[in-house]
């Protein structure tokens, strides 16, 4: 591709960008909610508010992402009109297009990331599969490879949990990776892990072969929103039973809630039905029965939760020979990923924590899809 030929591809790039992130709507969106945030009864309710914050946070870190684009973009068309002209060199063009290049390349990947919980933090889990010390050994350098990619990132790591191997290396490890869609960016990495080496624990110095699998989880925040629609809620009373007592068939103090739920998330309805009778004053056991509803509301969004986690889990195969998703095959200097067939030789930079280019053909092929 020529100079000028690279020049309009990048122009059409920033424009598509344009259009697939609605920068406009984004703008005015963001416009009209710091306009909320002028009202003087704002932070009368500080759970709202925060969630407003950082829905305006996210959609400014899109814009800014953007407009840097579009300004270099904008120097690139410049330079290359001032060398058409006669008044820049062709090495000064092909520096502003290594700067605009990688600008426009990391927004299209970020804008891969749309999924419900790719902006979340990500917990990251590593067990050692079959062959001994040696897969042990195998998970650690991959414990290591992560925490490399996690420093280089900016984003900050924690081990929750670990169990030492026997002997050297580690059992398992869960990772805490916290960042901007740490999640959306690492969950490409679920899946079994192989190892090909002339191993150091084996006297004969033979090749072996170990694995290991990874498994990413979206670490969900606990600030779950529960509403309750009071037109679909109703209520009837009746007399509470009981050993003895002068209300006892007397009063209504019993309460009978009958919510129709409809679920958010497929449209199937069911009737929730909550009685109480803790105690002898109704609106007392209304307010009961409103705590277990919201209860079971809360539950049911957990439940989803822990459905869609599980699902991720599910790509993840049995830890043996022909399920790995990725080969490091250290003799031979490679490092193949299975499914989008994305290759490097630079094993010791992979395992520095260099697998940025991984994860970009991984969602560049199924971004779409996850």
């Amino acid at each position: 591709m020529t100079t000028a030929e690279t020049i309009k591809d990048l122009q059409a790039r920033t424009e598509a960008l344009r259009r697939y992130l609605n920068i406009d709507t984004l703008a005015a969106q963001v416009a009209e909610e710091e306009k909320q945030t002028e009202a003087p009864d704002f932070w009368d309710d500080p759970k709202q508010a925060q969630r407003i914050m950082k829905a305006i946070q996210s959609k400014k870190a899109w814009l800014t992402a953007y407009h840097e684009v579009e300004s270099s973009c904008g120097d690139l068309t410049v330079m290359g009109e001032f060398f058409d002209s006669g008044d820049a060199t062709e090495q000064e063009v092909l520096d502003q297009i290594a700067v605009t290049q990688p600008l426009v390349e990391s927004l299209e990947l970020k804008n891969m990331l749309q999924g419900e919980s790719d902006h979340f933090d990500a917990v990251l889990s590593i067990n050692a599969g079959a062959g001994g010390v040696e897969a042990q050994d195998w998970a650690e350098m991959l414990m290591r490879m992560y925490m490399r990619y996690a420093e280089t990132h900016g984003y900050k790591v924690a081990v929750s949990n670990i169990l030492d191997g026997e002997g050297a290396g580690i059992k398992s490890v869960t990772l805490q990776i916290e960042g901007d869609y740490a999640f959306g960016y690492l969950k490409s990495e679920t899946g079994v892990h192989r190892l090909v080496r002339v191993s150091p624990f084996n006297a004969q110095g033979k090749r072996m072969t170990s694995f290991a699998s990874v498994s990413v989880t979206p670490l969900v925040d606990d600030t779950i929103e529960v509403v309750v629609d009071m037109s679909r809620l109703s209520w009837d009373t009746f007399r509470s039973g009981g050993a003895g007592g002068q209300n006892v068939n007397k009063v209504e103090s019993g309460v009978r809630l009958r919510y129709q739920y409809k679920d958010p998330y497929t449209g199937a309805e069911e009737e929730i039905l909550i009685e109480n009778t803790e105690t002898r004053d109704q609106p007392k056991n209304k307010e009961n029965a409103m705590r277990l509803l919201r209860s079971q509301l809360y539950e049911r969004e957990l439940r989803h939760r822990m459905e869609e986690q599980a699902k991720i889990k599910a790509s993840q195969k049995k830890i043996e020979w022909g399920s790995q998703i990725r080969s490091y095959v250290m003799d031979d200097r490679r490092v193949k990923d299975h499914r989008t067939n994305y290759q490097t030789g630079d094993v010791t930079g992979v395992m520095d924590g260099k697998i940025d280019n991984f994860i970009k053909a991984y969602l560049m092929q199924f971004g779409a899809e996850i």
